[in-house]
C-alpha cells in the first residue's frame, strides 16, 4: 500500500517538470529576498555589493511564499495550479523588470527573467494547459 494520492497517479511528467520549475522560482525569489535584507551579496562580475530595501525584500519574500504553495497545488495537479503559476510567473518578471529600471542590473536579474520566462512560456503551451482542463 503507498501513500501516493490518486491524482499525483495521473500526474504527467509535464506538470511535474512545472512543478519543480515553480520551486526553482521559489528558490529564486528567496535569494532576492536575503539580497534586498543585506544577508547575500549582489554579485555583478567581479564585483560584490552589499544593498538594502526592505519593501522589495517584502515583495520577493511574499512571492517566495506564493511560489512554494504554488508548487504543492501543480503537485497535487489541482486546476487552481495553472491559473496561479501564471499569474506568479508573470508577477514575478514584472518585479524583475521593475528591479532592474530600479538600479539593478540585467546580469542580476537575468536567472529570475529566465526561470520565470521559461514558467510563463511553459505554462501556456496548449499541452499543459489541457492536462489542467483549460
Amino acid at each position: 500500500m503507498t501513500n501516493e494520492t490518486p491524482l499525483a497517479k495521473h500526474r504527467p511528467i509535464g506538470i511535474t517538470i512545472l512543478a519543480i520549475l515553480a520551486l526553482f522560482g521559489a528558490a529564486i525569489a528567496f535569494i532576492y529576498t536575503l539580497q534586498m535584507l543585506h544577508l547575500l551579496p549582489v554579485t555583478m562580475g567581479p564585483v560584490r555589493f552589499w544593498t538594502f530595501d526592505l519593501w522589495a525584500a517584502i515583495l520577493w519574500g511574499i512571492l517566495a511564499f506564493i511560489y512554494l504553495w504554488v508548487f504543492r497545488m501543480l503537485w497535487m495537479v489541482n486546476p487552481q495550479g495553472w491559473m496561479f503559476v501564471v499569474l506568479i510567473s508573470a508577477l514575478n518578471l514584472i518585479f524583475a523588470v521593475l528591479s532592474v529600471l530600479g538600479g539593478s542590473s540585467w546580469q542580476a536579474m537575468s536567472t529570475a527573467i529566465f526561470i520565470n520566462g521559461i514558467i510563463l512560456i511553459y505554462s501556456l503551451m496548449p499541452g499543459t494547459k489541457k492536462a489542467f482542463g483549460v
